[in-house]
């Protein structure tokens, strides 16, 4: 059964992997776990080695793979806000897994160059 699942269905994993990959596809998503709601230049301002082109691609996939909601207001100058859809909401508990493995690590690597 499991040989015939691989054969017939993507792996779980790189399914996953492909929807949050990419340099900044995980970390948009935790942010706006954190945030909530984040303007454009809001998230700009969290990345600031990002470039427009490439944040707007992120957020764009993000959207398409339905991780993240893009409200448009119609006002001048335009605003839009970005947030977790629950598709996205649900993946807030491997962020906190995520970021106590990073703190783990970097305490473990933190010890090893004290002694």
């Amino acid at each position: 059964m499991d040989e015939q699942y691989s054969q017939c269905s993507p792996c779980p994993v790189e399914f996953t992997v492909n929807m949050v990959g990419g340099k900044y596809k995980l970390v948009i998503l935790h942010k706006l776990s954190i945030h909530g709601v984040r303007r454009f230049n809001e998230l700009r301002k969290d990345f600031p080695n990002i470039t427009h082109r490439t944040l707007t691609r992120q957020l764009r996939e993000l959207e398409s793979d339905r991780l993240i909601n893009r409200r448009v207001y119609s006002e001048i100058p335009p605003k839009v806000e970005y947030s977790l859809s629950e598709t996205g909401k649900s993946l807030y508990p491997i962020f906190l897994q995520i970021e106590k493995w990073g703190l783990d690590y970097m305490q473990n690597i933190q010890n090893s160059v004290r002694q």
